[in-house]
């Protein structure tokens, strides 16, 4: 396991139990705080572990991955 999901892992937790904790004792600092956690800290570590090894030309809509759609459409005849 790397040390970035551990990170992601461990980061996403607390903001959930942050998010909990703020609910069961009604205050939204800490709702506040555990959102916050997910969006700036989790999102973006998970956002980075998922696509580091991902060449961002295999997703964009080029003319040669536009073609390859049509060629896969026309075989599998949707």
């Amino acid at each position: 396991m790397s040390i970035i999901k551990i990170i992601t892992a461990v980061s996403f937790i607390a903001s959930i139990i942050s998010i909990i904790l703020g609910y069961s004792i009604d205050n939204p600092k800490y709702i506040g705080f555990g959102v916050a956690g997910l969006f700036f800290v989790v999102f973006p570590l998970f956002s980075y572990y998922r696509w580091k090894d991902k060449d961002i030309k295999d997703y964009m809509l080029t003319k040669e991955n536009l073609k390859k759609m049509r060629e896969n459409q026309k075989r599998h005849n949707y």
